[in-house]
């Protein structure tokens, strides 16, 4: 892979991208962002993609869409953080008539965990890696030998009664106003469950949250090595570049 390539990662709060080197592995230039519109209809959010492109006007060829969804044959097929009205759609096809450049489009998870386990807390790790960003949801990426296993959707399993998300997100925590205990109380159980399923050798935690690692971390517990996330929040743009790239060759 070589070249400047454009990515782009939706949230449910905000919209990021950058232009990312993606032989080097690295952002050139700043991450911009802006607010993701609600609702986050597919009319809505394309100008919003638009207007961050024209922004960032270096780089050429396709480009990297991260999106919270699972993602088959180019289309949304859930619409847990965004308008329902994604189900169905076809990311690529609609940004890429918007740019009118080819663009690749995947679920953000795996979009940050293809950044983290190539360049960042994963590089050189072989056995089973676990990505998980912690934000509006939970996402995650399922690595084996650095092979992905692509649109998990573990933030949606059952913990405490109710989805996973809906009790141990970052968005939770601030909702909720929950210290740093009461909030790592929560993931602790998350991760114990996810270890008594997959026996993973690591987890990365992304997000945003994860650039406060420092205060947190001591307070984590689970039998795998638990890493912060390298790229933090540009781990999803930096990773839809990769995918992009290596998908034009």
């Amino acid at each position: 892979m070589t070249g400047h390539v454009l990515g782009i990662d939706v949230g449910g709060s905000s919209v990021k991208a950058g232009i990312v080197d993606v032989a080097a592995g690295r952002l050139v230039g700043e991450l911009i962002s802006a607010p993701t519109p609600q609702p986050s209809t597919p009319t809505a959010l394309m100008p919003v993609l638009a207007a961050l492109a024209a922004r960032l006007p270096g780089a050429r060829g396709a480009v990297g869409l991260a999106f919270p969804s699972v993602v088959k044959q180019g289309k949304a097929r859930t619409a847990a953080n965004v308008d329902p009205s994604w189900l169905g759609t076809d990311g690529a096809a609609l940004l890429g008539q918007a740019l009118r450049r080819p663009v690749l489009f995947l679920n953000d998870a795996d979009a940050a965990g293809i950044a983290e386990v190539t360049w960042g807390a994963g590089r050189g790790t072989s056995g089973t890696i676990i990505m998980l960003t912690f934000g509006t949801g939970i996402g995650t990426a399922l690595f084996t030998d650095g092979r992905l296993f692509p649109n998990t959707e573990l933030g949606h399993m059952e913990l405490g009664g109710m989805e996973a998300e809906k009790w141990a997100s970052a968005q939770v925590r601030t909702a909720q106003k929950l210290d740093w205990p009461a909030w790592i109380e929560r993931v602790n159980g998350y991760l114990a469950r996810m270890h008594a399923l997959f026996w993973p050798d690591l987890f990365i935690l992304g997000g945003a949250v994860s650039e406060r690692f420092a205060e947190f971390g001591p307070l984590l517990r689970s039998e795998a090595r638990i890493e912060p996330a390298q790229f933090a929040g540009q781990a999803g743009v930096i990773g839809a570049a990769m995918a992009a790239a290596a998908r034009q060759g």
